[in-house]
């Protein structure tokens, strides 16, 4: 199972919270700090739910630009471009979670420490922040903190950082337009149906009668 079909397994409810854990593997796509981002506009709101986006929206940016660097390499690392869709920054992530730090505050202190302690560990081992650094070196830290049953107890901090923003990207991949489309939600459809099946019928020892058959329509399979 691979990497964009394990998390669709997940949010559509058929798998465990591992598949999440294990499905975010290493990509060959190459993410830059110059990734462009637009501001989040979602779907279709009430008047108190526009007034209250409103005012959520006017408040100074929480992330720092470096800071929103960070997160546009790493959620692509989690949600990258391939033959399906386009990537979590294409998704416009980012700025999603520009906008949940604001509407959901606690994120604010786990978000901004984890990504100081990406950039320390990379500066103590590397000797330059996470977004300065060549792509093994970012996939070779994500590689130690995207397991948390496997990780060290030295990199648990990384690792309970990683598992928040990897949950955010999803969730905003996954409400966008190219998360709907690439999860292949077609929404309410009409459709025509024929009744039950003849082999449910008999399974259960029952069966239309003459007058059912009579006075329901029939739809020809096309």
């Amino acid at each position: 199972m691979d990497r964009r079909q394990s998390i669709k397994a997940l949010l559509l409810g058929t798998a465990s919270s591992g598949v999440l854990i294990e499905a975010c593997k290493n990509s060959d796509k190459k993410v830059t700090e110059n990734t462009t981002v637009q501001p989040f506009t979602g779907p279709e709101r009430m008047a108190e739910e526009n007034a209250h986006y409103k005012e959520l929206t006017a408040e100074p940016k929480f992330f720092t630009d470096h800071e929103m660097a960070t997160i546009a390499i790493l959620a692509d690392i989690i949600i990258p471009k391939d033959n399906i869709s386009g990537s979590a920054t294409d998704a416009k992530v980012p700025d999603f979670i520009e906008f949940i730090v604001h509407e959901k505050t606690e994120h604010q202190t786990p978000m901004r420490g984890g990504l100081r302690w990406m950039d320390m560990y990379c500066l103590n081992n590397y000797g330059k922040t996470f977004r300065e650094c060549d792509d093994k070196q970012k996939i070779a830290l994500v590689d130690q903190i995207a397991y948390p049953k496997k990780v060290k107890p030295e990199l648990k901090q990384g690792a309970a950082f990683f598992s928040l923003m990897r949950n955010l990207t999803s969730s905003g991949f996954y409400t966008s337009e190219i998360g709907v489309k690439d999860v292949g939600y077609m929404g309410n459809r009409p459709n025509q149906w024929n009744g039950v099946p003849d082999d449910v019928l008999k399974q259960y020892g029952l069966s239309y009668t003459e007058k059912e058959l009579k006075e329901c329509v029939s739809f020809n399979k096309v």
